[in-house]
């Protein structure tokens, strides 16, 4: 009888002993696993390792352009790259402007995607590693290629129509010129002006915003879901405001005015405008 009462603490005991010994048997295997192959028949194992190793190695190999020092690529030293501005920057852009490898329009001391692909197309032509930023050896090798920037350049004169200069940001590239004093658009390539239309801006509540913009996007029939009303032929340039074809502009002229958009009111030029505009070009809304 006390054999059975002590039967279920055996029980218990016997199944801890179980226990531990398949932990201590899993431990054991995995310490063989991992152990490091012995010299005597392990010649596949090793093989299999090192293949395995080599094959890892391989992947993690990566072409860099100069030497490597340890484990770590030296790259040349930046003198400007992506996100640097300023004069110096203007002339390397006015240089790569002079090889044709950048538009006039990207020249404007920001150091941007244009100008980086632009350095790149240069360091390919040059046989030097495209590392899309300016270092010792492009910076040498750019000017010797090419002639110090003149001051026109440099800074290309801003284009005079009656009289009067229009602002100096519609001097170079592609540019939809926007004069609020004499509430005229002009579209202007290089600095040559090659179309001009009337056009009229927001009520004092809903401004007309001044400043340097870009052509974001293009709606050819576009419908205001704000206003419910039509807008064809729309290039915006900031937030909800665009260049666009207004009837009402065209019906009232000046007696009315827009919610914040550049109205046009001249459909063939607005249609032709809208055919030559790309977007990324220029939107410089100012006061004469």
């Amino acid at each position: 009888m006390r054999f059975f009462r002590k039967a279920p603490a055996f029980r218990h005991v016997l199944a801890a002993a179980v226990v531990t010994a398949a932990i201590a048997a899993v431990a054991g295997a995995g310490t063989t696993a991992t152990a490091a192959p012995s010299s005597t028949g392990s010649t596949g194992s090793t093989a299999s390792t090192a293949s395995t190793a080599s094959t890892a190695s391989t992947a993690e190999l990566k072409t860099v352009p100069f030497e490597v020092s340890g484990e770590l690529p030296i790259y040349p030293k930046a003198l400007w790259r992506n996100g640097s501005s300023g004069a110096d920057v203007r002339k390397v852009e006015a240089r790569l402007v002079q090889l044709k490898l950048l538009t006039k329009q990207y020249q404007d001391d920001s150091f941007g995607t244009m100008t980086r692909a632009a350095v790149k197309k240069f360091q390919t032509a040059h046989g030097i590693p495209p590392l899309g930023y300016v270092d010792q050896n492009t910076w040498t090798k750019l000017t010797a290629a090419t002639h110090e920037p003149t001051q026109t350049e440099l800074f290309p004169p801003a284009p005079v129509v009656d009289g009067k200069k229009l602002d100096q940001r519609c001097a170079t590239g592609v540019a939809l010129c926007i004069d609020k004093t004499s509430r005229k658009l002009r579209y202007v390539v290089d600095g040559v002006v090659k179309m001009t239309m009337d056009v009229r801006f927001g009520a004092q509540k809903t401004a007309t915003r001044e400043g340097g913009f870009t052509v974001g996007w293009k709606s050819i029939d576009h419908v205001s879901k704000l206003y419910d009303s039509k807008m064809p032929y729309a290039m915006f340039f900031s937030g909800g405001q665009a260049v666009h074809y207004s009837s009402d502009f065209a019906a009232r002229g000046y007696a009315g005015a827009s919610h914040g958009c550049v109205n046009v009111r001249d459909l063939t030029k607005i249609k032709s405008l809208f055919a030559q505009v790309h977007v990324g070009d220029k939107v410089i809304v100012y006061r004469s």
